[in-house]
């Protein structure tokens, strides 16, 4: 009882009423991109390669705080606990991508085959596997944050994963779609690299290298990092006004094919966290490798996933449309994900065994 207040006190305004701030923004992005759809079109002028600039920005605003908690000794020694990126790995590349593909043939061209056209069924499939061969490379920062995770090993666990991403994407999404003209948009790939890791990475080294000296550890520790204490959140919270004032209109336009498709995106992230994360207790990791270690293939790349679908299907496909859907239920799924990992701190041990 007593650590369930504690991460009720942690979590605070935002945690705590989760749901309603999550579903507050929904309404409020899609009343502004309706009401005032110069404001998405706007802001879609400011975007490179599927990336859009306002978003990266506001996710520099969620990472910055994590990335100025690492401990940069710490980096060498996470890569030898090799435990947490065993399961990061295995889940993402040897179970992920096959049952993303097994949940949305199931539901999409079976269970829902009398309401889905069977054709467009097959591109849903399609945009669906994408999402699934592409693991999290910025939001689990965030997602990491809001867990309390260890921000030295979480960046340890994206950087393993990209570097699979770069030769094993193709393949998987080859393998699954029966396609052979996969070409990985590298400049998706790396920009977002460069803007979700990078740059957040190296401004945290700098400011955490710089205030250190100037001003003392403990000055840093109590003072600087309190600064930007709810930083995280208000960020999060613009991003989803942002995502969905870009696809209200897709939303009314579509609203029962969008259910249709999320009913087993949302299945997926759940079986592939509840996956990971019972892993993770079997293997006595601590609670801050566990949490974000289960999230990193719980959520998507879906700036990759939605350029993939665009350059093989055609903007209007519905393979397009099916990686849109994983942007929307996205966050708040993942969110909902965090409020668990939270309410379940106390099943893992104080420190557990990495190696």
């Amino acid at each position: 009882m007593a650590n369930k207040e504690k991460t009720k006190q942690a979590l605070g305004l935002f945690g705590n009423y989760l749901t309603l701030w999550v579903g507050l923004c929904i309404v409020a992005g899609v009343i502004i991109g309706q009401v005032f759809p110069q404001f998405p079109k706007t802001l879609s002028k400011f975007e490179y390669a599927q990336v859009s600039i306002p978003v990266a920005i506001l996710i520099w605003l969620m990472i910055y705080p994590m990335m100025l908690k690492i401990d940069f000794s710490s980096i060498l020694e996470a890569t030898k606990k090799p435990k947490g990126l065993t399961i990061t790995c295995v889940t993402n590349w040897l179970i992920k991508p096959f049952t993303m593909y097994f949940f949305a043939w199931l539901f999409l061209k079976i269970i829902f085959r009398s309401l889905i056209p069977d054709e467009l069924g097959s591109q849903y499939l399609a945009g669906a596997v994408l999402l699934g061969a592409a693991p999290c490379t910025a939001m689990v920062f965030v997602w990491s944050h809001l867990t309390k995770g260890d921000p030295a090993y979480t960046l340890v666990q994206v950087a393993v994963n990209d570097l699979i991403l770069l030769v094993g994407f193709t393949p998987i999404v080859a393998l699954l779609l029966g396609v052979s003209n996969v070409v990985v948009p590298y400049d998706t790939l790396f920009l977002s690299v460069v803007l979700f890791v990078v740059i957040p990475l190296v401004g945290g080294y700098l400011s955490r290298t710089y205030i250190i000296k100037s001003k003392g550890k403990d000055y840093f520790e109590n003072v600087f990092l309190k600064k930007f204490n709810g930083i995280t959140e208000v960020g999060l919270l613009l991003t989803l006004v942002i995502i969905f004032s870009f696809q209200g209109e897709v939303i009314l336009n579509n609203p029962i094919h969008i259910a249709l498709i999320a009913i087993p995106l949302i299945i997926q992230t759940f079986f592939i966290f509840i996956l990971a994360y019972g892993w993770a207790k079997v293997w006595k990791l601590p609670h801050n490798i566990a949490a974000p270690g289960s999230m990193i293939g719980a959520s998507n790349f879906f700036e990759l996933a939605v350029a993939v679908a665009i350059s093989l299907f055609g903007l209007k496909s519905g393979a397009a449309l099916a990686t849109v859907v994983g942007v929307l239920v996205e966050v708040p799924v993942m969110l909902t994900l965090v409020k668990i990992a939270n309410n379940t701190k106390h099943w893992f041990p104080e420190r557990g065994n990495l190696n």
